[in-house]
């Protein structure tokens, strides 16, 4: 992953996105990251916007502890429920 400070941007944003690749380049302010540009290449806008939303987040984290202390069904148990056939 490529870093780079933010006083050190002397290049135009162009630049800087003609020479992305498929790690982000992490723009920082005194050593701490402020900001991220990535690849959008094969990423929707709903796919960025749902992963960078706190809200979204949370729920995944909270369905992630669920699972965790309540365990979760088989996904051979879920087509029985759903009367899929495998």
């Amino acid at each position: 992953m490529k870093t780079v400070e933010i006083t050190q941007t002397t290049d135009l944003l162009a630049e800087y996105v003609r020479h992305l690749t498929n790690e982000p380049l992490i723009i920082t302010k005194n050593g701490k990251s402020v900001a991220a540009l990535i690849s959008m290449e094969n990423m929707d806008m709903e796919s960025a916007s749902l992963g960078t939303n706190p809200e979204f987040l949370a729920i995944i984290e909270r369905s992630r502890s669920r699972l965790a202390s309540e365990g979760g069904i088989s996904g051979a148990e879920m087509r029985r429920r759903l009367k899929i056939k495998e």
